[in-house]
């Protein structure tokens, strides 16, 4: 049906809804498992007056494309992307706090810091266009839909990025296990960017370069390191806790 996709399960579908931000063409219901979720589903389509469809269970695996869909998708336009300019301009440049994922090919985990993201309340988040999971419907069940609400831009030069960020005064700090200056002891105020790295071989040499600083996680075992999407949420948090103790705002 043109250009459109699948999105599945209760979390992707409820915020797309939400968000308002994808075209919504019809939200399909697995006619055999009504619940409290599928009566939510429904409410949240019938106050946007969108087109609801009940569908026999033997359909609905097809459907959805998936056998995670419990019982609720939904067809939707593409999601939007944004020019990376607008995503800077919407910024509040004296305190914005960007993420950028160098290489972060797994869904889940994109999923994952797209989730911490969304609540530590990021301006916005940059992935690459190569060698970088795309934002799918995979991706949205794997943030629990927190993706279709986040401000996301994929840039083809994530370090010509960074020198775009760096013009408009943010501060870029990239997480890189072998860094000497601990990410506990680093004054992460004001307007901030993190550079996290991708799950085999961390962040590229050349978008390295281009940050600030590094900075690291610590730990006390002798395993390789966090999980990407682990580290990246330990940044985001430490980020978000020095901005609390400032006199941040936490959403209500």
């Amino acid at each position: 049906m043109g250009n459109t996709e699948i999105l599945y399960g209760y979390h992707p579908v409820l915020e797309a809804i939400k968000a308002g931000r994808r075209k919504m063409i019809a939200v399909y219901i697995a006619a055999q498992k009504p619940s409290r979720r599928t009566h939510d589903i429904e409410q949240a389509a019938a106050a946007e007056s969108i087109r609801l469809e009940w569908v026999a269970d033997s359909r609905f695996r097809s459907l959805a494309g998936t056998g995670l869909h419990q019982g609720i998708c939904a067809r939707v336009g593409p999601y939007d992307v944004l020019e990376f300019s607008a995503l800077l301009a919407q910024a509040n440049h004296s305190d914005s706090f960007f993420l950028l994922l160098d290489s972060i090919v797994d869904p889940q985990n994109l999923g994952a810091l797209i989730r911490s993201a969304l609540c530590v309340g990021m301006d916005g988040v940059v992935i690459p266009k190569d060698r970088s999971a795309s934002p799918t419907p995979a991706v949205s069940r794997a943030s629990a839909g927190a993706m279709e609400h986040i401000r996301l831009s994929r840039v083809t030069n994530m370090t010509a990025t960074i020198q775009r960020l760096k013009q408009a005064g943010v501060w870029v700090y990239g997480l890189d296990k072998y860094a000497p200056e601990i990410i506990y002891r680093c004054d992460l105020k004001g307007a901030v960017a993190l550079v996290v790295g991708g799950e085999a071989q961390g962040i590229r040499p050349l978008v390295k370069n281009s940050c600030d600083r590094l900075i690291s996680i610590p730990q006390k075992c002798e395993l390789d390191s966090l999980n990407a999407s682990a580290a990246g949420a330990v940044a985001m948090y430490e980020v978000f806790r020095q901005r609390l103790e400032s006199g941040g705002q936490v959403c209500s």
